[in-house]
């Protein structure tokens, strides 16, 4: 058994996890949680990216000696350094209203061609367009995303891991290579942008000073939801993935992009998993409009106002999720109010979202089944949403699929056992990691019950929404 140190930022919060793994063993513990607060300052929304690291360093003297270090976040933000070393202000968060409007030169058949990513206003490409000109993004001579920034603190080793980078728009899914091409048609100096590496490399050794020991850092998937979907115990490659959090990250694990024209209309992303794998998948919103709506009501308690929604009748109330009406924070009761037509409870809220995040995850597995041409016998509902027992049955009604709930933690277990593989405590490929998540990870089923026609009917009504 070894212990490794699996350290995940997510955009609400962040935590340091430590995993021991083995020959038929993992476990995991919780050493340290600690918030994620944005920062208005000067009219731009910012991470407090010190805060973080701060939370980082304090988690890991908690975890003790360890035989690794993996780190992971969302995905799409950077930070800019200079020709020290030195950080050029606080990165700015994906939600900030900087990107409204930024349109990119290259005809967007093109950029799917190369990059095969979502369409979303708050990719790296749309951020980096929105910062030419800026005297910040002229002195810069490095990027990195959050956690390889994370890394370089720790290590002074800059890169950049693959399944992060291939959230920024800029990488060649085809040849998982920075698409050059494509930064100077666009302007985008590609000197920027660092030398890529792969999750189970060795980053470096952590810097003395530190005083955390002589501890390697380990490249994992370090987009988390790549993480999150090694983390996934399926039992076969038919499976489709819910990774749900602030985001419902859905779709299914292939071999190849899909990189079709159906398949750009229905905005469909293909990212970069471990092992060379694509993450198939789609954005929804998520548990976002949920979360934004218990800040306005003071953080009730979550767990009564579930019991209250359960009881409401089944598609009172019905929004699309996928508006990006419902993309900024703030004012989210009367966004969703007023997109349903009327004023509703809380109670009614909350069985608003979860019935039409519910419809949300039906579309997007329906559809990356018939886009990717990959059959789906299951869906494995993994992260924070699994623990919503009312979201896992409906999910498992609209789809017409058994819904595998669990492991919570998918992402710090993806992380730990990319980490454990790479150090040798463990082997084999992601089936043979997904055995030891089964054989030690609780999972939980719920089985599809619910009314087709009813289903179809809301399908409807979402389809003929808008916010106005």
């Amino acid at each position: 058994m070894k212990t490794f140190a699996a350290v995940d930022l997510g955009a609400s919060s962040g935590r340091v996890m430590a995993g021991r793994a083995g020959s038929g063993r993992l476990e995991l513990t919780a050493v340290h949680r600690f918030p994620n607060d944005p920062v208005r300052a000067g009219g731009t929304l910012h991470w407090d990216i010190l805060a973080l690291y701060r939370g980082v360093l304090d988690g890991l003297r908690r975890a003790g000696p360890v035989d690794g270090i993996g780190i992971d976040s969302w995905a799409v933000d950077y930070g800019l350094l200079d020709a020290t070393g030195a950080l050029l202000g606080n990165p700015v968060h994906y939600r900030d209203a900087r990107t409204d409007g930024v349109a990119a030169t290259v005809p967007e058949e093109e950029l799917y061609a190369v990059t095969g990513l979502q369409k979303l206003p708050f990719n790296t490409i749309y951020q980096l367009l929105a910062a030419v000109g800026t005297p910040q993004l002229e002195i810069a001579r490095r990027l990195l995303m959050i956690p390889d920034l994370i890394a370089y603190w720790l290590t002074g080793e800059p890169g950049a891991e693959i399944t992060n980078a291939s959230t920024t728009q800029l990488l060649d899914v085809r040849s998982g290579t920075w698409a050059t091409g494509l930064m100077e048609t666009l302007g985008i100096r590609p000197a920027l942008f660092p030398a890529l590496r792969r999750p189970g490399e060795k980053i470096g050794r952590v810097l003395p000073e530190l005083g955390l020991g002589a501890t390697d850092v380990i490249a994992v998937g370090s987009h988390d939801t790549a993480s999150a979907v090694v983390g996934v115990p399926a039992a076969s490659e038919h499976f489709a993935y819910v990774s749900c959090g602030t985001w419902s990250l859905v779709g299914v694990e292939l071999d190849a992009p899909v990189l079709t024209e159906a398949s750009r209309l229905a905005n469909f992303t293909n990212e970069g998993g471990v092992d060379g794998t694509i993450r198939y998948l789609r954005n929804v919103m998520g548990l976002w409009p949920l979360q934004e709506c218990l800040r306005e009501w003071g953080q009730p308690d979550l767990a009564g106002l579930l019991r209250a929604a359960a009881a409401q009748p089944a598609f009172g109330a019905v929004v699309d999720l996928d508006d990006p009406a419902f993309l900024p924070p703030g004012d989210m009761v009367r966004r969703i109010c007023r997109q349903a037509g009327r004023e509703l409870e809380p109670p009614a809220i909350v069985r608003c979202v979860v019935d039409s995040l519910a419809l949300a995850h039906r579309r997007a597995v329906r559809q990356a089944q018939e886009l990717s041409g990959r059959h789906v016998d299951a869906v494995h509902i993994v992260g924070g949403g699994a623990r919503n027992e009312l979201l896992c049955r409906l999910t498992a009604d609209a789809c017409g699929l058994p819904v595998l709930a669990g492991p919570v933690e998918a992402t710090a277990l993806g992380n730990v056992l990319v980490q454990a593989r790479a150090a040798g405590a463990i082997g084999g490929d992601l089936s043979a990691l997904r055995v030891l998540l089964r054989e030690t990870q609780e999972i939980v089923r719920y089985e599809p019950r619910g009314d087709e026609a009813a289903w179809r009917a809301a399908e409807r009504r979402v389809g003929s929404l808008t916010c106005g």
